[in-house]
């Protein structure tokens, strides 16, 4: 294992979103890979991200989990 932390992403419907503005790049910790999360995830759902996935390498860390701010 690298120790590579990444995120995908998920629509409504449970499908992948891809994009140029969605980061792919692995981060160095989980704590960097959640930091990030916590300061995008409006970004992210105004971009059609319903939910995110963590992974450490192929391993789902946790999972699927929405963004919704509950309004």
């Amino acid at each position: 294992m690298t120790g590579a932390w990444r995120w995908t992403y998920e629509d409504e419907a449970g499908q992948p979103v891809t994009g140029d503005t969605l980061v792919t790049t692995g981060f160095p910790t989980q704590s960097d890979a959640e930091s990030w999360l916590g300061e995008q995830w409006r970004d992210l759902a105004e971009h059609s991200v319903s939910a995110v996935t963590l992974y450490e390498d192929d391993t789902v860390v946790y999972g699927p989990m929405s963004l919704s701010d509950g309004s």
